[in-house]
């Protein structure tokens, strides 16, 4: 497996470009299941989860084919059975995305359950529950979700904020019979994406980023084209990546509006944040302040960005507190991060993170997607030689990100596993 190697101590200055978003475009990909007509993306990375995706696709027999730059084009017409195999999905949660369309359009699915980093559990009871409530037959049986049927609108709701849930069922419901109104939907951005996208093909999707979401059903949606929006999570990462390097950064490609809850926290760290109408510029002279928040669904500070932040409070000047309220068991970077020196109180759903003057570089192994960027993050500031293991988690959210870094002045370098 590939690693990554990185000297510490330098500080990141120029432009970087942020890649079309992960968790936008595995929904939208999902979307052309519903589509009369072929779909064209503009703005896909290349990412691990999106190279998944497309593999389940073609596998049912959807025909995708590579455009020119960061263009990729979906025909659902093609499509050859609704069955989503265990081999193809173990790998990734977003493939129960396939499951509302599919069920929607042509009236029956046979789906894995899914898997995914190793975070916590993430049921998707709520989106079986919700199908049922518009006439769906559903049944689990040997791993599979099985469901059947010809749906109508329904009033439903989640006891708990899901993305993933949201996406589902609005999908579900653009091409069922009558109005269905989603309760306690999430507002991320990724959300709103795909609403427009679809409202653009024939859609009656309003409320999309608010916390009901009323969908009144249509016959038939046809094909276009759609740009993804640009990855909030990575212009998070690299806003980290400078405060902690002490770096002069200008991010382009993404809506601040996104990322406004990071920034209003950043800037408590010291650091002299400017924005634009599609790109975020950071400038830090001195040691970033320590910043306490806890994670919450949109809009308030992502759980996807808990990690980068608790590698900043490793060495920022003081004490802070960091609470995730999302998902359990997401502070497994904590224990690599003390293999770099660094000090940690570590609790259930909160760790106090202690400031320390520095990180030493180590050995150190990334067990899911952001806890590898954390571990990046951390190397970049750490004395001496950090070698990152296990970067397939982090080419499942990060396109190219040693080359990014490496723009940016970085001594980072990817390595094969023969090498060390």
């Amino acid at each position: 497996m590939d690693k990554l190697r990185i000297q510490g101590g330098k500080a990141l200055h120029g432009e970087v470009a942020i890649s079309g978003a992960k968790n936008a475009t595995l929904p939208l990909m999902a979307a052309c299941l519903l589509l009369d007509g072929p779909l064209v993306l503009q703005n896909i990375a290349a990412l691990g989860d999106v190279v998944t995706m497309i593999k389940l696709l073609r596998q049912m027999g959807v025909t995708v084919e590579e455009g020119s730059g960061t263009q990729l084009r979906f025909n659902a017409n093609t499509l050859t059975h609704t069955f989503a195999p265990y081999e193809m999905v173990r790998a990734m949660r977003a493939s129960i995305l396939v499951l509302g369309p599919m069920l929607a359009r042509f009236g029956s699915a046979q789906v894995s359950m899914p898997g995914g980093c190793a975070i916590g559990a993430r049921p998707v009871d709520r989106h079986l529950q919700a199908l049922k409530a518009m006439g769906a037959e559903v049944d689990i049986e040997n791993g599979y979700i099985n469901a059947q049927g010809k749906l109508h609108g329904a009033e439903v709701g989640f006891d708990d904020v899901t993305v993933t849930g949201t996406e589902n069922i609005m999908m579900a419901a653009v091409l069922a019979e009558g109005e269905t109104i989603i309760h306690n939907c999430a507002m991320e951005p990724e959300v709103v994406d795909l609403a427009t996208c679809l409202n653009r093909f024939g859609a009656r999707i309003e409320g999309a980023g608010t916390e009901t979401i009323c969908i009144q059903g249509v016959d038939r949606l046809s094909g276009g084209e759609h740009r993804v929006i640009g990855d909030r999570i990575e212009a998070i990462t690299y806003l980290i990546a400078a405060i902690m390097t002490q770096g002069n950064v200008t991010i382009v490609g993404i809506d601040p509006v996104h990322c406004k809850a990071a920034i209003d926290l950043l800037r408590t760290t010291g650091a002299n944040i400017t924005t634009g109408e599609d790109w975020i510029g950071v400038n830090m002279m001195q040691k970033p302040m320590a910043a306490s928040v806890t994670t919450a669904p949109f809009p308030g500070f992502p759980t996807d960005a808990q990690a980068q932040l608790v590698a900043l409070n490793s060495i920022a000047q003081g004490r802070s507190v960091v609470t995730e309220t999302i998902f359990e068991n997401r502070f497994m970077h904590v224990h690599e991060l003390r293999r770099m020196g660094g000090r940690f109180d570590l609790h259930h759903d909160y760790v106090i993170c202690h400031g320390v003057g520095h990180l030493i570089g180590a050995r150190v192994e990334a067990t899911d997607l952001r806890a590898s960027a954390s571990l990046v993050l951390a190397g970049l500031v750490a004395q001496g030689e950090t070698i990152v293991e296990h970067v397939y988690h982090l080419d499942r959210g990060y396109l190219a990100m040693e080359k990014k870094l490496q723009s940016l002045g970085a001594s980072i370098e990817r390595i094969g596993a023969d090498i060390l």
